[in-house]
């Protein structure tokens, strides 16, 4: 995808098994992840069911869980996993000197 992309601060600053959000132009809220195995993921911040902050769920391997219904959300995909069924944009993510960056194009992707 091409686009600029957006220096959001150091791998470390992001919490193992946790997140940060970062406000992005026109109000949307990224959620960027970090796993426990140092993997970084960014969605939109809103579970595709009743749109919960999805940066305050609890990172379990490749996933999140939402924290109203605890739905389980793909970091990788967006998708929703299991029987539920719904997607969450995914916000392209890459490092670069130990820096993470977002990309700042005005449309977020949704998984295929």
């Amino acid at each position: 995808m091409i686009g600029e992309w957006l220096d959001i601060g150091w791998v470390e600053e992001i919490p193992l098994r946790g997140s940060r959000t970062v406000q992005v132009a026109g109000g949307e809220d990224i959620a960027v992840f970090r796993t426990g195995e140092n993997k970084v993921f960014a969605l939109l911040d809103r579970c595709p069911h009743k749109h919960g902050r999805l940066s305050q769920g609890i990172v379990h391997g490749g996933a999140v869980a939402c924290p109203l219904h605890n739905w389980r959300i793909s970091l990788a995909t967006g998708e929703a996993l299991g029987a539920d069924k719904g997607c969450t944009p995914v916000v392209p993510v890459k490092i670069s000197g130990g820096r993470v960056l977002i990309c700042r194009a005005s449309t977020l992707r949704a998984a295929a």
